[in-house]
């Protein structure tokens, strides 16, 4: 046999077994924890290093946020909730614009109270009661209390006359309920008992008005009982009480207010009331017209 048929040794990947290989090693190769540190680190140095500058330069903003905060929950949380309880009764937009009535009213008193240099919180609102505003300072005199009562129906009136402008405009019913209900919801605060608007107004013009007031929602309840006008007379007692005791010299000082200001104040109480008034009769004659 010459050398030519002599046979060779096979390669290795057709049939020579393969040399051992070193055992495969999955994923990246294991680094020291300090070789880690040291990767990282500088990037979160710089990090916190420009965090705190720009937290430096954010410092009078955060404790307006943490101030702001609790107010946005206080109005914002019990404003949705009492949405939430209105649609399940009144539907969903008729439920949010009502309450947007009730907030744009609660508005006029924080405008007014704002306006006289009064310390007043944000408005709360209280299903199937509305709404209401703290001042955290009582008034000094019945002329700046009369100012914060009516500039809540003053500016509610104008959210109505909105709504009733929006039904002119777009022809939807929803927007003329809304006017006629916000013209109402301001006419009733205007009724010159206790607390109401009406009866903070009044003591601008003579506290003994409380006394119609009283007789008002006293001959509502026989014709329509409502706790809600149950509730408004209990609390109405203690001022209705003060009218048939002797007042002290600051009481007195309270009720002092000048003819021009007991005649401004006259003028846009029973002004507001009539307009009030007519508007709602508008909106019902206008109603029926459309039904025929």
């Amino acid at each position: 046999m010459d050398e030519s048929q002599r046979p060779r040794a096979l390669p290795p990947l057709l049939g020579n077994p393969p040399p051992e290989l070193p055992p495969m090693r999955y994923g990246p190769p294991k680094k020291s924890f300090a070789a880690t540190l040291k990767k990282i680190g500088g990037p979160i140095l710089l990090i916190l290093v420009f965090g705190f500058k720009w937290l430096a330069k954010l410092k009078f903003v955060f404790p307006a946020l943490i101030k702001f905060l609790p107010i946005a929950l206080k109005t914002g949380g019990s404003m949705i909730i009492t949405i939430g309880i209105y649609t399940m009764v009144y539907g969903w937009w008729f439920a949010l614009g009502f309450v947007l009535l009730i907030f744009v009213h609660e508005c006029g008193h924080l405008i007014a109270a704002r306006r006289l240099g009064l310390p007043v919180g944000a408005p709360v609102f209280i299903p199937f009661m509305g709404a209401i505003i703290a001042l955290k300072e009582a008034p000094k005199n019945a002329w700046i209390e009369a100012q914060v009562g009516i500039g809540g129906p003053l500016l509610g009136s104008v959210g109505a006359i909105v709504c009733y402008g929006m039904f002119l405009v777009t022809g939807e019913p929803i927007f003329r309920a809304l006017a006629y209900t916000g013209f109402f919801l301001n006419l009733f605060n205007l009724a010159p008992i206790g607390f109401l608007d009406g009866g903070r107004i009044v003591t601008a013009l003579s506290p003994w008005l409380w006394l119609v007031g009283t007789g008002a929602v006293v001959a509502m309840m026989f014709y329509h009982f409502n706790p809600l006008l149950l509730l408004i007379l209990i609390m109405s007692l203690p001022r209705l009480f003060s009218l048939f005791r002797k007042r002290t010299d600051e009481e007195k000082r309270y009720y002092e207010v000048t003819p021009a200001q007991r005649g401004l104040m006259a003028f846009l109480y029973f002004g507001l009331a009539a307009s009030l008034a007519v508007g709602m009769k508008f909106i019902f004659d206008s109603e029926q017209l459309t039904q025929r």
